[in-house]
């Protein structure tokens, strides 16, 4: 399988304190293929995902967003300061399903 690239803003969740939920949602057309891509779903309809921002890889989860009919990727805060992002700004992400 190919990775997906995509660029898109960074967001944060608001209904936690601030700065402890930062997402990324995909663009409908990656979130699709990987809907065709992945095996089974896991808990709550994720699928995994190895994600790359700048130069740094980590494993997770992207979620179904919530009347979207997109996924959503969380950022962690230790890749959001080694890449220096922001809430509010762009974010190039490249996506590889995982089994």
């Amino acid at each position: 399988m190919a990775a997906h690239e995509f660029e898109a803003e960074l967001w944060e969740w608001h209904q936690e304190k601030p700065g402890s939920w930062h997402f990324v949602t995909l663009p409908l057309d990656v979130a699709d293929e990987l809907r065709l891509e992945s095996g089974p779903r896991r808990g709550f309809g994720s699928i995994r995902v190895e994600a790359t921002v700048g130069a740094t890889t980590w494993r997770t989860s992207v979620f179904p967003e919530a009347g979207g009919g997109s996924f959503v990727l969380p950022v962690k805060q230790a890749v959001r300061r080694a890449e220096g992002l922001e809430a509010g700004g762009p974010c190039r992400v490249s996506l590889l399903p995982l089994s």
